[in-house]
This record gives structure tokens, sequence and C-alpha cells, in this order.
């Protein structure tokens, strides 16, 4: 694990030294200060990867099995849950929420993103689970949604779009997929009749295309009924 975060660090190593010398002159001190920004990045993510292998994955996988083999009734209410919780814990997504209240000067507010995505995620996470009860397609999910999503980009606030699409990258973060993608594997794995391949995974994708969805129906309330005031 070790020298797997040297080998991914590496590179930002080499990018930075190379502007210094040939562009940037940085003084000493702040130059320094990169540097040691680079390590306790290295050592951040040692850890954090450590206690993805040793606590998330295996955790997310038993109870995973444990719904899927004896508590099947359950497993829906558990992933709107757990998607609700993980999108709230994600620090991507309060990142996110708080550079869009502050690019908006107050114009959306982060606790009205930040439930809104966390909701957003929760649906989807309980959908996923109803793929798998149900073993419904995963290709019977995903095409629609991204259809609607067609047609809501003619439709929504123009300033709602990128926000809707970064969105989508910032709740599939470390917690969504370390956590509730082992969670969906697991299922798939004790659930009788069920693949894991096909369909323990999918589920990111699914997560990614919900906070798209809910913001860019947000942006069609936006333009059709009210404007901007309506989001105070």
């Amino acid at each position: 694990m070790f020298f797997e975060v040297i080998q991914s660090i590496a590179p930002l190593i080499i990018f930075f030294t190379s502007f210094q010398i040939l562009y940037l002159k940085l003084p000493l001190s702040q130059l320094v200060r990169l540097y040691i920004g680079l390590a306790f990045t290295a050592f951040g993510m040692i850890l954090f990867l450590h206690g993805v292998n040793n606590g998330f994955l295996p955790a997310g996988t038993k109870i995973g099995e444990f719904f899927g083999d004896s508590k099947k009734s359950f497993l829906i209410p558990l992933g709107f849950v757990l998607g609700l919780l993980a999108a709230f814990a994600e620090p991507s997504v309060r990142v996110l929420c708080y550079q869009v209240e502050e690019s908006s000067s107050g114009y959306i507010r982060s606790n009205l993103m930040l439930y809104m995505l966390s909701f957003a995620v929760a649906m989807l996470s309980a959908i996923s689970m109803v793929k798998i009860v149900y073993k419904i397609p995963f290709i019977y999910i995903i095409v629609p949604g991204y259809l609607f999503v067609l047609i809501l980009l003619w439709l929504c606030d123009k300033d709602f779009v990128g926000i809707a699409f970064d969105a989508g990258g910032a709740v599939t973060g470390p917690m969504a997929v370390s956590f509730l993608m082992s969670m969906a594997v697991g299922v798939a794995t004790s659930y009788e009749g069920t693949d894991p391949v096909a369909d323990g995974f999918g589920l990111i994708a699914m997560i990614a295309l919900a906070p798209i969805i809910f913001v860019m129906l947000l942006g069609v309330y936006i333009r059709f009924n009210g404007g901007r005031e309506s989001v105070q």
C-alpha cells in the first residue's frame, strides 16, 4: 500500500518540481510548505486506504451478506438510510455545497444542496436494492435515467446544469464507493439467484445519476416558479 501511494504522489512531485525549476521560482519557505503538504497527503492516503481495506470494505460486505441472506424485506429501506448517511457524511459533497453557495452569493444555500443531494443518493441507493431484489436489469434503469436527463437539459435553468453534473461526481466519493458498493456486492453475493458481477455493480453509476436528476429538477422549478427568490 505504501508503494502504491508513492506511485500516485510521485507524478505530482515531478510536476511541481519541474515547474519550480523552469518557471515558478517560488521562495524556499513556500516550497517547503508545498512538499510538507505533499507528505501529509501521502500519509493521509496511506491511512485512508488502510481504513478502507480493513474497515469499510469488510463491514459493508458483511452487512450486505447479512441482510441479503436473512432480512430481505429490510434491504430497500436499508439502502435508503445508508445512502442518506453516506452522502451526508461525504466531504466532497460538503465542499461542493459551500462552493455553490459562495459562487452564487447565497442564491443557492449550502444546506439546501446538502439535504437535496443526500436525499437523491438515498433514493437511488434504495432503487439499486430494488434492482437486486427484483432482478431488474441495470440497463432498464440507467438508460431511461439518462434519457430523462437529456430532457431536463432543455428545461432547467442553465445555472444548474454545471452544478448538477459536478454534483454527480462529488457524491461518488470515498464514503459511497468504499461502503455502499461493498454492501451491494455483499447483497448480490448472498442473495439467491443473483450474479455478484452483473447485479452487485452499477450502484455508483446510479448514485452519480441521482444528483444530476434532482439538481436539474430544482433548476426546472426555479425557471418556471418564481426565479431565484424561491431557493432563498
